[in-house]
């Protein structure tokens, strides 16, 4: 019967494979437009323009730069622009809340240069609003510790994109986008989790019950794996697919565990469903990256421990979580 069920779904996951997992959308995703505003002291801004844009050549580096403006009066605002960014020494970056810039509706990050550690806000700043951000000097390294994630969250929709015309934010992005993914993997083993517990739903559903979360799972990596490289400049295609398949097929026996620990344990068992879902899709979206990134696959010790640390970390969020619910129940 493992065998048939086996063999069934690596039918599901090739039929996925073959229609392209949506690849038409991920390429639609990676050309979406954006804009990015840069304001405050001229040579900062153009030493952040030159960081911003480094990594790119001939018509990749007019495409990128196109996304990338210095502010002027004629600046208006636009659905595509994400972010203003106002830097320029500490003591001079007072004017980043003027009423020209918030007219913009956009978020505003605030970098001073010459800060005496680097900080930022816990969050990027909504359309309209102000975030502080000091760095010690500017540099990549510096922008890195809190302006650059945030950018990327504030780009939100258009991350894919953002990676694929400046290389300096791909490795966050991917980061991103791989949290995204595993957040929804965990949505589906734990929805999936919970109708293995209600006897009337699992006997409605049957084997879709047992094997859609396996199948969405799968597909969802699929896309993920995709974006990713069409984050770091890559045109997603078959043959290079198959390169990757062997990172979902640790996967797929992660998922088949959860699966297995769902159905034979009460329901305490679906946060350890939920988490075997999000750590296997940490591994396949890191996993990529560091293909791209090394030119050769993690190693399996490397995939077990960055899988069994991930595990482990979201099993104890999700117990804080279910610990936290029960109090206030009580």
């Amino acid at each position: 019967m493992a065998a048939n069920f086996a063999s069934a779904l690596g039918a599901d996951v090739m039929k996925m494979v073959r229609k392209g997992v949506d690849m038409h959308g991920v390429r639609a995703h990676a050309q979406l437009p954006f804009r990015i505003v840069l304001a405050g002291d001229p040579a900062a801004v153009s030493r952040l323009r030159s960081l911003l844009l480094a990594g790119n050549e001939g018509e990749r580096l007019a495409e990128a730069a196109r996304c990338v403006e210095t502010y002027s009066a004629g600046c208006v605002a636009t659905r595509e622009l994400k972010a203003v960014i106002y830097i320029g020494a500490v003591d001079q970056v007072g004017d980043a809340g003027s009423l020209e810039l918030r007219a913009l509706h956009a978020p505003i990050f605030a970098v001073g240069i010459g800060a005496m550690a680097a900080r930022g806000p816990e969050r990027a700043p909504t359309p309209g609003e102000v975030g502080n951000y000091g760095i010690t000097e500017l540099s990549e390294e510096g922008l890195r510790v809190h302006v650059f994630p945030q950018l990327v969250r504030a780009a939100r929709g258009v991350e894919v994109a953002l990676g694929r015309r400046l290389p300096i934010l791909r490795d966050l992005v991917a980061t991103k986008i791989t949290q995204d993914a595993a957040k929804n993997a965990v949505k589906i083993a734990v929805a999936s989790g919970l109708v293995d517990h209600v006897p009337i739903l699992g006997i409605a559903l049957g084997a879709v019950a047992s094997a859609g979360d396996t199948v969405a799972i799968t597909g969802l990596q699929i896309a993920l794996m995709m974006q990713i490289e069409a984050t770091y400049g890559r045109d997603p295609d078959f043959k290079r697919l198959w390169e990757l398949l062997p990172i979902i097929g640790g996967g797929l026996g992660w998922r088949t565990l959860a699966r297995e620990l769902s159905g034979f344990m009460p329901v305490a068992g679906v946060p350890i469903k939920g988490a075997i879902a999000y750590a296997g899709t940490i591994v396949v979206g890191e996993g990529v990256s560091f293909l791209i990134a090394h030119g050769r696959p993690m190693s399996k010790e490397q995939a077990s421990q960055l899988y069994a640390r991930t595990k482990n970390d979201a099993l104890q969020a999700g117990k804080n979580l279910f610990g936290r619910f029960r109090s206030r129940e009580s």
